[in-house]
């Protein structure tokens, strides 16, 4: 090739990348009604300034209500797609704002922080945000924080703030059955015992959905006490009861369900079936991992690449009983 042809190409890819856009011009096409969300490059948003965080909520306050709401889906699935994107300035500043599915949006979308001064406002819309999908959410999101008490990272005082506002959300004055539901969720990381009673008392309940999370809260308790009750519900006929206890099972890693789960690999309900797949690889075993390597030679991609993660989860747990001992660290 000519050395001019050389250049030539090398101009043309220089050509092909795009500029990253500034604050401003992304500032300027969110206010333009015209332009659609998807098209504008939301990626300068991430981890803003103090002053770039100013410049933004002045943006904001001349969006419509459909607007900021597409906003902050499209910047979700920024984040999902740019594993370096960090909205949780913005996030944090809208856990307060008049918009109940903003507020939810917000809080969801710093699922994954644990910064402590996220804790008060969590606290605050448990308590008394005027949407119970608000209420819910934050009940979600307060589990994190009642997972690092368990694991000693939180002041004790804030643990019980944490752990009271949870209690009296499932058994206080709360009607919402999703709110209920998210907060016994979150609950279960607690060792306290009443815990497990309070588990006990929503599995027994007539409302199918706080059964459902009472398997969910076994699972998530650790607790093998519940060993029996998971097993059982994995021959529930309802679907939704089915996938609990499939993820249980998993979280508990009872060997006696692999058989149950291998035969859930068959179900054409995909959610159900890669509840089953999660499982597998959770519990480990000769058994699980042989009907775990069949589904890698699927045909069906999903179930491929579920298999793939659950063999990987698998080969992650050094005490695996199908690796041979002399593979393992001393």
């Amino acid at each position: 090739m000519a050395y001019s042809d050389i250049l030539d190409t090398e101009l043309e890819e220089v050509q092909l990348v795009k500029p990253r856009a500034s604050l401003g011009s992304t500032l300027l096409a969110l206010e333009d009604p015209t332009r659609l969300i998807p098209s504008i490059e939301l990626d300068v948003l991430s981890d803003l300034t103090t002053t770039d965080l100013g410049r933004f909520q002045a943006t904001w306050s001349n969006l419509s209500r459909e607007r900021r709401r597409s906003l902050l889906s499209n910047l979700v699935e920024v984040a999902e797609d740019h594993v370096d994107a960090y909205f949780a300035p913005i996030y944090f500043w809208l856990i307060d704002d008049d918009d109940p599915k903003v507020r939810a949006q917000a809080i969801e979308g710093l699922w994954e922080d644990e910064d402590v001064r996220l804790i008060n406002p969590l606290i605050r819309r448990v308590k008394s945000d005027d949407a119970a999908e608000v209420r819910a959410v934050a009940a979600a999101s307060l589990g994190r924080f009642m997972l690092m008490s368990e694991l000693d990272q939180l002041d004790p005082t804030v643990a019980r703030r944490i752990e009271n506002t949870l209690h009296t959300a499932f058994s206080g004055a709360e009607s919402d059955i999703t709110v209920r539901r998210r907060a016994l969720e979150a609950l279960a990381y607690s060792s306290q015992e009443y815990v497990q009673d309070l588990i006990l008392e929503a599995y027994q309940d007539d409302e199918d959905g706080l059964r459902m999370s009472a398997v969910f809260a076994m699972g998530r308790s650790a607790d093998l006490r519940w060993a029996n009750t998971v097993l059982e519900e994995l021959s529930s006929l309802d679907s939704g009861m089915c996938f609990e206890a499939a993820r249980a099972s998993g979280e508990l890693e009872l060997a006696d369900a692999v058989p149950e789960l291998i035969g859930l690999l068959q179900e054409d309900d995909v959610e159900l079936r890669d509840s089953a797949v999660w499982a597998l690889g959770r519990i480990g075993g000769p058994e699980a991992r042989r009907a775990l390597q069949a589904c890698v030679a699927s045909t069906d991609e999903d179930l491929r690449q579920a298999a793939e993660d659950a063999l990987a989860e698998m080969d992650s747990y050094s005490g695996d009983d199908d690796v041979p001992a002399f593979f393992l660290e001393p």
